[in-house]
């Protein structure tokens, strides 16, 4: 069963009368058919309307789908022979984290990223995908692991922000965080960091720091989470919807302000309509930027990289 969000409820209606009369289809009767096809024709002019016009807060909704592709669907799709690499070498393991080397279209690759899980018992193993310091220091072992031996980086970013616990703090979580943020200005690969649900605060810019920010096209990205920062400015929560649209949080706003670089166009619907789908193009879009940096040398890519974020928030040439 499919799960539909809250302003999907006429398209759950729809999609329920069609598996009504899908049940029926098994008689042969040619008008029952007939009508299964013309509510499916409804169905999907209904989704291409309400998804072309997603106010902020529902591509929120959306980022946040329980069905979106997750990481481990990422590397089973798209990476042969992943092996994964476990621990900081400091302290332990975090599997909110997953990293390790394999193979995408030809390339040996290093593939770091967030995982949330999608049942309850993985949630609660990979904490949400919310990373401890020690997950961020996984990061940095393989990114330099990366950078020693010449293999390209790819991150792919799902998280709400990092663990905001005592044991985290204690730990140094903002130093770690900093840290991966230094890491990965420092490395001489090349760098593609994929957006693909939520990239929240300094959690999801730690092992975003790229040359080359690819962003779904219903995902979201920002400093703080809408809640967050409705509860900040406003003292409640409900005033969520008014800063998801303040925030300039999605990709094509994003895109716009020269954050991102590349929108990746979802399936219709949604990347959890279609997930093969959706992981396909991300594909092609991750392929298409590791080609665009193919000839540049380990300096320039540091350089443009580190050119990159110095230039965001810069008017007229001044910062």
């Amino acid at each position: 069963m499919s799960t539909f969000l809250d302003f999907e409820k006429s398209i759950a209606d729809l999609e329920g009368k069609i598996r009504g009369l899908e049940g029926l289809e098994e008689t042969g009767d040619l008008e029952i058919q007939e009508d299964v096809n013309k509510l499916r024709q409804k169905s999907d002019q209904l989704i291409r309307s309400i998804y072309s016009k997603l106010t902020p807060w529902q591509k929120t909704q959306v980022a946040r789908h329980v069905d979106r592709p997750k990481l481990c669907e990422i590397t089973d799709r798209l990476i042969e022979d992943f092996i994964p690499l476990a621990g900081d070498r400091l302290f332990g393991e975090d599997h909110a984290i997953v990293g390790g080397m394999g193979r995408f279209r030809g390339r040996t690759v290093m593939v770091i990223g967030t995982e949330k899980g999608n049942d309850i018992e993985s949630r609660l193993r990979h904490n949400f995908g919310m990373a401890r310091p020690e997950g961020y220091r996984k990061a940095q072992r393989l990114m330099k692991m990366a950078d020693q031996f010449g293999i390209p980086v790819l991150t792919f970013v799902d998280t709400s922000g990092a663990y905001p616990g005592i044991g985290a703090e204690e730990r140094g979580q903002a130093e770690a965080i900093a840290r991966s943020i230094q890491v990965s200005m420092d490395l001489r690969v090349p760098v593609i960091a994929a957006i693909v649900g939520e990239g929240g605060s300094g959690g999801a810019v730690a092992i975003a720091t790229a040359n080359r920010v690819i962003m779904f096209e219903n995902a979201i990205y920002s400093v703080i989470s809408p809640e967050g920062c409705a509860a900040i400015l406003w003292k409640t929560r409900e005033k969520a919807q008014d800063a998801a649209t303040a925030m300039k949080l999605t990709a094509q706003d994003l895109k716009e302000l020269g954050v991102i670089d590349t929108i990746v166009e979802e399936p219709l619907g949604g990347a959890h309509r279609n997930v093969r789908a959706a992981i396909d193009a991300l594909g092609d879009a991750v392929e298409a930027e590791l080609e665009s940096l193919a000839g540049k040398e380990p300096g320039e890519l540091r350089e443009d990289r580190r050119n990159k974020f110095l230039a965001m928030g810069r008017v007229n040439g001044l910062s």
